[in-house]
């Protein structure tokens, strides 16, 4: 395959770039997905290739993004079925853009060989099983590892509460351990920073809200509340639990059961104990309440949009746009879980 050489991104008007540092002394809170595409408008637009582009929503979302200003996109997939597939939407797409390759196992390994080598700026999972995707996403030698844990956010924009909430980890790590969920917290905090909450109040949810030596997720939740209290997490937040879900994002039920706290009721962050709950409960977000849902992998070396293969465009399109906020920020490495000194 003949190796594309990196091309100069188009940027918008000199002048208007934000550094990070502008942008954090401007920062306001971001309280819906609209409000993304408000932030990033003067941003360098970046470029995504996505792993197996073959599928109508996501070549919605990236043609969206292109239309919009947000993004460029490389497709990596079927050429003939990624061509046949605009054409039904009326839509265009120029041939240089798309990368044909049959196979989708070796179409995530090329979309991240794009991402890896500066072709491209974010990755994104196209009409393939996560699992090989992430098997691409981990290579040792091509992949997009860094020295930080990776882990997955979902952000729900949610009509009823008025607000983004942000949960993880519903999509990479399977039963994490205690020392695991401290920097899976690090990572949704990180995320939730760039969303211009300085101080997210995060809750470690487990099934019930009190401690039960037979429920483990009860107990590494207090013992996370207990660090966090003699401050041993590297960024600001507030962190408690255990919380049940209902607790944890109604201040109510919070105060039906006498639980107090800065972060009661009132939670930015939802930590789940395995990948199962976390999966289920923002695909109930998704599918049986109202609003939209974002997915994007935190830690790689690049931003990384993960959705699910059933989400929307619209939903596909913010985490593009989601994916270039993240751009935006370089990824401290040296975000660990401290020591007390007394």
């Amino acid at each position: 395959m003949e190796d594309k050489k990196p091309v100069a991104r188009s940027r918008r008007s000199p002048g208007t770039q934000k550094g990070e540092k502008q942008y954090w002394e401007e920062r306001r809170r971001i309280l819906s997905f609209d409000e993304i595409l408000e932030t990033i408008m003067d941003f360098p637009i970046k470029r995504v290739a996505v792993a197996v582009a073959q599928d109508p929503t996501v070549l919605e979302a990236v043609i969206e993004a292109k239309e919009k200003g947000v993004a460029e996109y490389v497709l990596v997939g079927i050429k003939e079925d990624i061509m046949r597939i605009a054409d039904g939407m009326k839509k265009e797409i120029a041939p240089e853009s798309i990368i044909d390759v049959r196979d989708p196992i070796a179409a995530a390994a090329e979309a991240v060989r794009q991402v890896h080598d500066g072709y491209a700026d974010v990755l994104m999972k196209g009409y393939i099983h996560t699992d090989d995707f992430l098997r691409a996403v981990l290579d040792k030698e091509t992949g997009l590892r860094t020295r930080a844990v990776m882990s997955h956010v979902f952000i729900w924009e949610s009509i009823s509460f008025g607000r983004l909430i942000f949960v993880t980890d519903g999509a990479m790590n399977i039963a994490p351990s205690l020392e695991l969920k401290a920097d899976i917290i690090l990572n949704a905090v990180h995320v939730a920073r760039m969303f211009g909450l300085d101080k997210p109040r995060v809750a470690i949810l487990a099934a019930v809200e009190v401690v039960n030596p037979k429920m483990p997720a009860t107990v590494e939740a207090a013992a996370l509340a207990g660090m966090s209290y003699r401050s041993q997490f590297s960024m600001p937040c507030f962190i408690d639990g255990p919380f049940a879900l209902d607790n944890a994002i109604n201040e109510k039920a919070a105060a039906h059961k006498k639980i107090g706290g800065y972060v009661a009721g009132k939670a930015d962050i939802l930590v789940v104990p395995s990948i199962e709950a976390g999966n289920m409960l923002a695909k109930s977000f998704a599918f049986l309440g109202c609003g939209d849902t974002v997915g994007v992998l935190v830690g790689a070396k690049r931003p990384v949009v993960l959705t699910s293969r059933a989400d929307s465009a619209r939903s596909k399109f913010f985490s593009i746009a989601t994916a270039v906020l993240m751009s935006a920020f370089e990824r401290d490495l040296r975000l660990k879980i401290g020591k007390v000194h007394y």
